[in-house]
């Protein structure tokens, strides 16, 4: 065994490439991850994988030229860009003696040095615990003996790693409880939105996309925004007003990378929940990456596992600022889109048949802002019921369904009944449609 450098501040990137796999991109996303991990990237060494190594993940020769070169440029980590089983980091790390870590821990740690709630704390904990917990092997080969058989040796006859996967397992299950409550009150808070209907737009996108600058643009708040990848990890609510579809509440939202860590995504299913229940997603993309299909596609991915895949968007491609910059000769990673003119224009169009609005703006200098307004006020416009029905005094059913949905806006007496201005989402209104007693079809009529 050796001794850990505790410094952790000079990375030595491994960047495997499986067969048939090319992504130029790669390296300078990992090294923006390591950057933001506070690490001091002093090199990287490429590696073509044909075939997976059980042992070291790279073949064994890779691996002895990963030593070499650690020794070289004097790391004392090794971050390596794929997701690696404990044995092959354990075994990395006997080889090259320094301390490996695979991308998915490279994400966690970043995540939580970032988290600042206590919701981001309990979901940055609960992920790491439960990727430590299947590297806890051979940690402690001096304790694993079993205690007892022996004056002053009879204990609880555990060996010290299953007593560490005990209280690990403690763990895991105590935050989960917490973040269960958690939910529960992020739960009644989304319904205590839907009953003042309220709509919700909430800003996803890839990391460093440029939403939480959006954001500050749009609502004037003071969130957290930097050059760095996961700069923002808890959720934000602010109320929009000024919009021709009325008042709305916008949503930030953290960013989502390629290869986002399963735990990491279901520990933050909460905070993603904001998404997932939102009735309009701002698609942010940054309009000068080279790469920006694929951050979409990747974007939409996740979009998908955390149940938001089919809600109605807005493309907003941000940055327009920066395209009319020409690259340097040789300039690793330029983006193919500043050489594009059109593209620097601020402006709004569509794309499916006018379904799928795209505006193309600049958050940092606020252009471009009032075609997204236009964007977002149209697809709101299209989801939402206003309407001002005069009920019947023997409609007193329907009346008080109507309030128990909270999609009264308004209510005035009459002598024949009640006037009654509804102002709420359309998916809440529609269920109500089938109402028995005649009730259904009157609602339909008046507001369908």
């Amino acid at each position: 065994m050796f001794e850990r450098s505790r410094k952790g501040e000079r990375a030595l990137l491994l960047l495997p490439q499986l067969a048939g796999a090319h992504d130029p991109a790669a390296l300078v996303e990992f090294t923006e991850l390591a950057r933001s991990a506070g690490a001091s990237v002093v090199g990287s060494l490429g590696a073509r994988i044909e075939r997976i190594n059980p042992r070291y993940f790279v073949g064994s020769g890779k691996a002895e030229e990963l030593k070499m070169h650690r020794q070289a440029l004097d790391a004392d980590l090794i971050l390596v860009n794929h997701a690696l089983s404990p044995v092959q980091e354990r075994n990395l790390e006997r080889l090259t003696e320094c301390r490996v870590v695979d991308r998915t821990g490279l994400i966690l740690d970043i995540f939580a040095q970032r988290a600042r709630s206590h919701e981001g704390k309990l979901q940055v904990e609960l992920a790491q615990l439960k990727h430590m917990s299947t590297r806890l092997v051979r940690g402690w080969t001096h304790l694993e003996r079993q205690r007892g058989g022996a004056i002053g040796l009879r204990g609880p006859g555990e060996t010290q790693l299953e007593m560490d996967r005990r209280l690990l397992g403690e763990r895991v299950k105590q935050l989960q409880r917490r973040m269960q409550k958690v939910e529960t009150q992020r739960a009644t808070a989304r319904r205590s939105r839907s009953r003042n209907a309220l709509p919700v737009v909430a800003l996803v996108g890839y990391t460093n996309a440029g939403k939480s600058t959006l954001f500050n643009t749009l609502t004037g708040a003071d969130v957290y925004a930097a050059d760095q990848l996961f700069a923002t990890l808890d959720p934000t609510l602010r109320r929009l007003d000024g919009l021709a579809c009325g008042p709305i509440l916008l949503a930030d939202t953290v960013g989502f990378i390629r290869d986002l860590p399963h735990d990491l995504v279901a520990a933050f299913r909460s905070t993603l929940a904001e998404a997932r229940d939102a009735d309009l997603l701002l698609h942010v993309v940054d309009a000068g990456d080279g790469e920006r299909d694929q951050r979409i596609a990747d974007v939409e991915t996740v979009l998908a596992e955390i149940g938001a895949g089919d809600l109605p968007q807005v493309l907003v491609f941000n940055k327009i600022d920066l395209l009319d910059a020409e690259p340097a000769d040789g300039e690793a990673g330029a983006p193919q889109a500043r050489n594009t003119p059109s593209s620097i224009t601020p402006r709004l169009d569509y794309l499916d048949g006018g379904r799928l609005p795209r505006a193309w703006l600049s958050a940092r200098d606020g252009v471009g802002l009032d075609g997204l307004r236009e964007a977002i006020a149209g697809c709101l416009g299209a989801q939402r019921v206003q309407a001002d029905l005069h009920l019947p005094s023997d409609c007193g059913r329907l009346r008080a369904r109507l309030h128990a949905q909270g999609l009264v806006a308004g209510e005035a007496a009459e002598e024949s009944g009640w006037r009654i201005r509804i102002d709420a989402p359309r998916n809440l209104v529609e269920p109500l449609f089938g109402l028995p007693h005649g009730d259904g079809e009157w609602l339909r009529r008046h507001v369908g």
